[in-house]
């Protein structure tokens, strides 16, 4: 989401810390470059992960935000290869025109997320999610032919940066994480405790519409009670701002 928001709590156990500089990181690929994959990039970067980033316009396009962040700037169809975790942080009516075989080349076991959102204004009448109930991270993951996690979808792209907290404090947000492959969601919330935020496990892909936009912790800035609390009173009514 463009000013996305969300929390995210993961158990110390996953956690794997990385001193910034260290060069001995993820590799991790950012496809979509906007507010949330900016952030992430500028955050990821700075923990020490190997970035490569991609947008729909080109490499040339992204040389400020590599410049600035240390990251590598490549085409769409280079973005996954060798990673272990991929983010798509791209408009929803635009996943369809992804390269077909994205994944072919990444890391095995490769993780990846989704951050996306269905905005009707902006994508367009989708039938599969308006008429047939299907998650909106389900259709993204059959379109990409690739296990999702969903994360991040809530989450204000400006508190990625301004709103870590050490594990422990009180003042820690924490992030829904929803998706079918339990280890690709184990390294996804181990990621996010790493970039300064707990995780809420909210289920598998057919359950993640307790985070889709207008439920309660969508845009949530709060600890892993609260959005649990939040997962639990969410409504499978899709709200009328959100249905085309």
């Amino acid at each position: 989401m463009r000013n996305s928001r969300r929390s995210g709590r993961v158990g110390g156990a996953h956690g794997h810390h990385i001193t910034p500089g260290r060069a001995t990181g993820m590799k991790i690929g950012i496809i979509g470059a906007g507010n949330i994959g900016g952030n992430l990039t500028r955050r990821l970067t700075a923990l020490g992960h190997d970035v490569t980033v991609a947008n729909s316009r080109g490499p040339h396009t992204l040389a400020a935000l590599a410049e600035e962040t240390g990251a590598t700037p490549v085409r769409v169809e280079e973005a996954a290869r060798g990673a272990g975790i991929v983010v798509v942080t791209i408009p929803l009516k635009a996943v369809p025109d992804l390269p077909s075989g994205l994944f072919e080349e990444a890391a095995d076991g490769v993780a990846v997320i989704d951050t996306g959102n269905y905005y009707p204004q902006r994508d367009g009448r989708i039938a599969e999610i308006v008429d047939d109930g299907v998650t909106e991270s389900r259709w993204t993951e059959r379109h990409l032919g690739h296990p999702v996690i969903k994360a991040f979808n809530g989450t204000y792209a400006q508190d990625i940066l301004d709103r870590p907290r050490p594990a422990g404090d009180p003042d820690r947000m924490a992030l829904p994480v929803a998706g079918d492959d339990e280890a690709a969601k184990r390294k996804v919330r181990a990621l996010i405790d790493e970039l300064g935020f707990d995780t809420v496990d909210a289920g598998g892909l057919d359950d993640s519409w307790r985070q889709q936009p207008g439920t309660p912790v969508y845009g949530l800035r709060a600890g892993v009670e609260e959005v649990t609390k939040g997962l639990a009173e969410a409504s499978p009514e899709r709200p009328a701002d959100f249905r085309a």
